[in-house]
Parts: C-alpha cells; structure tokens; sequence
C-alpha cells in the first residue's frame, strides 16, 4: 500500500489523546472579544475532544497520528 499524505491543515488543529480520540480548540475565541463575557471566554479558552461523528473524518485525514 503506497504511503498516505497527512492533511497538513488538519495537523494543525488536531493533536491525538493517550486514549486514541482526537482533541480540538473551540471556535469564536480569535477576535471580537470585547463584547463577550470573561467567563465564555475562559470556558473557549479550554480545549475539547472532536465529536464521534467527526472522529471518522479527523482519522483519515491524520493517518499517522
């Protein structure tokens, strides 16, 4: 079987966990903060694990991770 590309995108977003799923960073932390509140903030700044649905998708793109 010929090797597979790692989607380099992908890469940079997801890291795998010791326990095999993938984790991910919340969305709408990057700008317009003013008008959010610290406590959403804090909760964005915390990271999460992908959903099974997309776990799927995150695998084929991450095939050595």
């Amino acid at each position: 079987m010929p090797k597979l590309k790692t989607h380099r995108g992908a890469a940079k977003r997801f890291r795998k966990t010791a326990s095999g799923k993938f984790k991910r960073a919340k969305a709408f932390k990057s700008h317009i903060l003013t008008k959010k509140a610290p406590g959403r903030k804090r909760g964005l700044a915390q990271g999460t694990s992908v959903s099974k649905a997309d776990t799927k998708g995150v695998r084929e793109m991450l095939p050595y991770a």
